[in-house]
């Protein structure tokens, strides 16, 4: 029933506000990245989610991004070396995981009042790591893996399945047909490059294209900085509802560095104001739904919900 809230908005022609960061937003208030947090820190899970809620945001992510069986096996030479020195259950761990991110979730909604009417998205990765189109496998192995992410979503009890920062056409192709087998509505988020192409060199207008021809109800772009979203934006906006969602920060492996890290002070911080303005344009120019990635914090969903109310 949630997701038709979200329907509506897009017919009468009404923004669609997402969340920010979630990660990012965890280490700046303190949590390290072990198990995503959701073990040790569930309470401040539920709390970013709950101030999300209150920015205004008419979807919330459950924290599963990145969140696969397939990141625990890459720690060992294959299943058998994890069985062996592994610990127990370490092969069902992302799942077990999963369903506590996707009850996180519904715990915000029904401490904020608003189960029912905001959907709980459920995020899915690239099978490797998002900056590294390179490192893709074939569309088999990337079908198989993203069958195998859909159905634990699906049965955490998500509202619709969103695959985040897709750079690749096979990955991409492979993902939204995994998707749509779960009859939950698909949206991809795809990461352009500032060639405007898609992160791989491929084309960016082809990717949505094929996202929509697929089954995508929503094409989007994120996990780039907003100038590179906002040149990008243009290839995208090929008849189905569009989106953008930009970062702020650096990426300094192993994590994310947002701009409230003191040494990164002066890599062009944007604050709510600014960030506000950027998505009012990416608004005018076509997308409908507008959201943050990395470093992106509820004080600018706030600013996006005010400038486009």
């Amino acid at each position: 029933m949630s997701y038709s809230t979200i329907r509506n908005l897009l017919a009468d022609g009404r923004p669609v506000i997402l969340d920010g960061g979630m990660g990012t937003e965890m280490l700046r208030r303190g949590v390290r990245w072990r198990q995503h947090g959701i073990a040790d820190a569930p309470e401040v899970i539920r709390q970013v989610h709950g101030d999300y809620l209150a920015a205004g945001a008419d979807v919330i992510t459950a924290h599963t991004f990145n969140l696969t069986s397939t990141n625990f096996i890459n720690f060992f030479r294959d299943r058998e070396h994890m069985a062996e020195i592994g610990p127990p259950a370490l092969e069902t761990k992302a799942q077990e995981l999963c369903a506590l991110a996707v009850g996180l979730a519904r715990d915000a909604l029904r401490t904020s009042g608003q189960e029912g009417r905001v959907p709980v998205a459920g995020s899915i990765s690239p099978v490797q790591h998002p900056f590294r189109p390179d490192l893709a496998p074939d569309q088999a192995v990337c079908a198989d893996h993203h069958a195998q992410c859909v159905q634990v979503l699906a049965q955490c009890g998500v509202d619709l399945i969103f695959f985040e920062a897709m750079n690749n056409l096979g990955e991409l192709r492979a993902a939204v047909r995994a998707g749509n087998r779960s009859g939950l509505p698909v949206w991809v988020s795809l990461i352009p490059d500032v060639a405007g192409t898609l992160l791989s060199g491929e084309s960016l207008r082809e990717a949505g294209n094929i996202a929509r021809a697929e089954g995508a109800a929503a094409v989007l772009l994120a996990t780039a900085p907003a100038d590179v979203v906002t040149k990008g934006l243009p290839a995208i906006l090929n008849g189905g509802p569009t989106g953008a969602q930009a970062i702020i920060g650096r990426y300094s492996p192993p994590s994310w560095k947002p701009d409230f890290y003191p040494h990164f002070v002066n890599t062009g911080a944007t604050s709510p104001r600014r960030y506000a303005e950027a998505a009012r344009a990416w608004h005018q120019a076509g997308a409908a739904i507008i959201g943050g990635s990395s470093g992106t914090t509820p004080a600018h969903i706030a600013a996006v919900r005010q400038a486009l109310g």
